[in-house]
């Protein structure tokens, strides 16, 4: 038997979701990058103490750097443990990285990551190109989403 406490409601491997960047973001591209960790980090990561939510992608001279993310020290790490919200260089391939700096340049586009998971025991991130969002936007997504939870609603009680 397992002794682990699993999160009632979460997705197996995935460590942590920014569920901000879907509401304030209208997202036009996403791909999956390798995170560059260092000591007790992935340890702190695996028990889901890791936060994204004001998290952003950094490219300046021809590299990736995940800023603002925190990851709380380990609970059993010693004087030896991790800085919190140090910037985490992301590894990709040099022309993906070229590609994204050249619509980010262009376009005013940010990177934003989605979430963060485990994939065959390495720690992943899914970025994604974002446009923001105005106020106009978000209450037009709002009503949409209301409107569809009602015509679910309606579907289920006319059964």
């Amino acid at each position: 038997m397992s002794s682990k406490k699993k999160k009632s409601g979460s997705t197996p491997g995935v460590m942590a979701t920014n569920r901000k960047a879907r509401r304030d973001f209208h997202i036009l591209d996403d791909l999956e990058a390798g995170i560059e960790l260092r000591g007790t980090e992935v340890k702190s990561i695996r028990q889901g103490h890791v936060r994204i939510d004001e998290a952003y992608v950094q490219v300046k001279d021809g590299q990736a750097e995940l800023l603002q993310m925190t990851v709380q020290p380990y609970d059993h790490g010693n004087i030896f443990n991790h800085e919190p919200t140090r910037p985490r260089r992301l590894l990709m391939h040099k022309s993906e990285i070229l590609r994204l700096e050249s619509k980010i340049n262009e376009k005013g586009l940010t990177l934003v990551p989605l979430k963060i998971y485990l994939k065959k025991g390495m720690v992943k991130v899914k970025i994604a190109l974002c446009k923001g969002k105005d106020a106009v936007d978000k209450r037009e997504t709002l009503k949409k989403k209301t409107a569809d939870m009602e015509a679910r609603r309606a579907m289920r009680n006319a059964r």
